[in-house]
Order: C-alpha cells, then structure tokens, then sequence
C-alpha cells in the first residue's frame, strides 16, 4: 500500500535553483509505503518506509547533493572553472554526477577500488572522471585522498565534503522531516534511519524533535567494521563525520549484514520490493522498534534500490 503518492516538489528551500526543473523538480516527495504487514498482529503499531530510490538519481543522496550544490552556487563557492570533487561509496557520487551533467560541471569522485561495479557504471555514463582510493580502507580511504588532493591544489576544485557539510543534513531537515510530518499527518512517533554521513538521520530527527520532543530516533549501523552494508558506517572503527550528532539518536542499534541480506530478500519475494542493503538493515531495526512497542507509528527510509547490487552473491543464497 502507497500511503502518498509522488507530487512535484511545492517546498522553495528545495526547489530554489538553477539546476534544470526536469530534474530538481523530482528531488524528494518520495511515496511513503506501509509495510505494516511485516508485523501483522499487531494493530495498534503501524511501519512505514519512505521509497527514497523515487528521487531521479535513484536514492535518497539526491537530497544532500542538491541541497550542497545550490548552496554552494549561492554562495560563489561552486563556479564553472572549478571541479566538483568529493569521496564517496556510491550514491552521492551518482547524485554529483547527475547534477554536474545537467549544469555543465566538471565532477570527480574517489570511490574505494573495489566500489560497486554498477556504481562505476553509472558514474561514468553521466561523465564524472573516477579516482580510486584503497579498497581496504572502505570510504575512509576516499576521504583521506579526496583530503590529499585539495590540499595539493585547492584552487582547482569545491570540495563537496558531504561528511562535514551542514547542507547535507539540512535538506532532510527542510524537506525528508517535513515530508514525514506531512504524509502519516503529524502521526510519526518513532524514526528509525541507517548511519552514513549521519545526514539523513540528523536532519530528519532534528525535524522531527522540533515538531513533538517525544519522537523517539533510532539509528542504525553494521555490527562490526567488516561489513558489507554499502553506505553505512560503523562510527566506532571509522572516520566520524562533522556533521553526525551522537547525542540525538534515543537509541542505537547494531544490525548484522546477514540480517539485512534476509530482509533485502524478504521484501522481494513478499512484496515485490526489489531494495539495497542498507533498506535492508533499516528494516531489520525498525521491527525491532516494533516488537518493543505496543503503539505507534514508525517511519524509516529506504535509501535505494536493489539495480546496483544485482552482482551480490547473497541473491544466490537460500
């Protein structure tokens, strides 16, 4: 069941731009999908999902991107003889790419070596030149060469650096928090969100707070530093990002890669939802959110689809 339905973008603070409408028009509004059914027997507790693989770049990324892109060009740090250069482990270089295609900027992105094919793919259709960083080092690796290349020549690129722009989290505080308060209608008492730039979980939560103080946030990151849940952080073994607030979430939950794989299959075969790992790992968390509850409504993101990470063994696997 789709409990809203995907309008064009009416809210200013996302839509003000240069960047073409046939694309920023489509930033954000996603569907949000009651998965309640996941949890059947229990009446009182709804589950819903935001299906953030609906923005045009096929994740929920699309948002910060934007969001540091315009502010950027606003403030004349963003000009046409500079390069857009940033780290990342996938979808928020596909976001850069797809707006730098649009407006005419030169775009690099350092991904780990061993990134996703499908990513470098995608990537490279949309023209960004890609710089590889040790696979060994995860997206840490990247920023640390990201870091060493600006260094060396500062006055040949705008440095993104989504892991410490406040405009990362700010697009979901202007528009992911928002949206939630819009569709369940001011009903949302629990958000449960997956780690990475911390972007999405502190913008939306602080949003979220500001409405009802009583909303409780939980975050969501892999159980270990060896992990294979692409874009999420492991913040106790890696670099913590500027813009992460580890006093906001009420509650933090580990979340195994197996588990997160199960879910990813769950979902496929029970309601036809083909999702990344990271909705996978979103998912397994929020039920456990609700297995603690005995009313509410829960909200979680699903921050892209399954298209990128066909090539995963897991699929094969009973």
């Amino acid at each position: 069941m789709i409990v809203s339905d995907h309008t064009f973008c009416d809210d200013a603070e996302n839509t003000r731009a240069v960047v073409s409408p046939t694309v920023s028009q489509w930033v954000g509004n996603t569907p949000l999908l009651d998965l309640s059914g996941l949890i059947a027997g229990r009446k009182q507790v709804k589950l819903l999902a935001k299906a953030e693989w609906n923005n045009p770049g096929g994740s929920v990324k699309d948002r910060a991107a934007l969001r540091i892109i315009q502010e950027a060009e606003s403030a004349g740090h963003l000009t046409r003889d500079k390069i857009l250069i940033d780290a990342s482990s996938g979808n928020t270089g596909v976001a850069y790419a797809m707006f730098g295609a649009v407006l005419g900027y030169k775009v690099r992105i350092v991904v780990p070596e061993n990134v996703n094919p499908r990513i470098k793919q995608v990537l490279q259709i949309y023209g960004a030149e890609l710089l590889y960083s040790d696979p060994l080092l995860g997206s840490d690796g990247a920023i640390i060469e990201v870091r060493r290349r600006v260094a060396q020549t500062p006055e040949a690129y705008f440095y993104a650096d989504q892991y410490s722009n406040d405009a990362n989290w700010m697009a979901h505080y202007h528009g992911t928090g928002k949206e939630i308060i819009r569709q369940t209608k001011g009903a949302v008492t629990h958000f449960v969100a997956g780690l990475g730039t911390g972007g999405t979980f502190t913008g939306t939560g602080r949003r979220l707070k500001k409405f009802n103080p009583d909303t409780k946030l939980t975050s969501i990151q892999p159980d270990s530093p060896f992990h294979g849940l692409e874009g999420l952080k492991h913040m106790k073994s890696d670099i913590v990002p500027a813009i992460y607030d580890p006093g906001l979430a009420d509650e933090n939950l580990p979340v195994a890669t197996e588990d997160a794989q199960q879910m990813v299959k769950k979902l496929a075969r029970r309601y036809g939802l083909l999702v990344g790992l990271s909705s996978g790992a979103a998912l397994v968390g929020a039920l456990e959110v609700c297995r603690s509850i005995d009313s509410g409504c829960i909200v979680t993101i699903l921050p892209d689809s399954a298209n990128r990470y066909f090539n995963q063994e897991f699929w094969n696997e009973n």
